[in-house]
């Protein structure tokens, strides 16, 4: 119990000293999901914003970037809205716009909670010296964490750029992480009739099954990952 109260009341001093980086972890847990609702409230809006050249494509994909970089959408979401609006030569465009995010995502997660881990290691350097043998060889963990369903690809961002992880490691294994669900719902968003359809899609039992793969796999990733590097 002790042990207990001295983390939080470690975190509790870490919010203090840091009002902003305990911000943006509120912002990247409850904004996504205001996104999507205004969003969907006004869907049309978005479906009129289809391109129709190449200027157009490129404004398209750095606004997606920014959406899911900034945490105001979440990349499902996302993914698609591009899948509907743009068929499947919006796919490399998101792959591009996940990139582009990750890097925005990151950079705000240093920004934000540089002192994070540097207060963290003075006060628990067993937990430093742990988490500092797993980051020697970290892109099998990376890639788990970014194919799973239930870590949002903000939250990761963060989680990341908190834990000094390298940035062009985060790119190389994270971006392929995220092209199995990508692929889903992009899927997902070609093959509807309608936009709410689409997302509708996303609950169809196929949908369901392959999420239900994607967390046990990814589980059994980290999990895996996790100990055999403390050995």
């Amino acid at each position: 119990m002790t042990k207990k109260g001295s983390i939080f009341n470690f975190f509790w001093g870490y919010a203090k000293s840091q009002p902003w980086a305990v911000m943006t972890w509120v912002w990247i847990l409850v904004f996504p999901t205001m996104g999507s609702l205004i969003a969907l409230l006004n869907y049309q809006t978005l479906l009129s914003l289809s391109p129709q050249s190449f200027l157009g494509y490129l404004i398209f994909t750095l606004l997606a970037a920014i959406c899911m970089g900034l945490a105001l959408l979440p990349t499902t979401f996302t993914a698609v809205l591009s899948g509907f609006t743009l068929g499947w030569i919006g796919l490399p465009l998101i792959v591009i716009g996940y990139g582009v995010a990750t890097v925005l995502g990151f950079l705000v997660g240093k920004w934000s909670n540089s002192k994070l881990w540097e207060m963290l290691g003075k006060r628990y350097p067993e937990i430093r010296l742990a988490v500092d043998k797993r980051k020697k060889h970290p892109g099998a963990l990376i890639f788990f964490i970014r194919i799973s369903p239930v870590i949002p690809f903000a939250l990761a961002n963060l989680i990341f750029a908190s834990l000094q992880v390298s940035l062009k490691q985060i790119l190389f294994f994270g971006i392929p992480g995220m092209l199995p669900r990508t692929i889903l719902s992009f899927l997902a968003g070609i093959l509807a009739s309608d936009f709410l359809a689409a997302k509708s899609a996303l609950r169809d039992p196929y949908q369901i099954g392959f999420i239900l793969f994607f967390l046990l796999f990814s589980s059994w990733g980290i999990w895996s990952n996790w100990k055999k590097s403390s050995a």
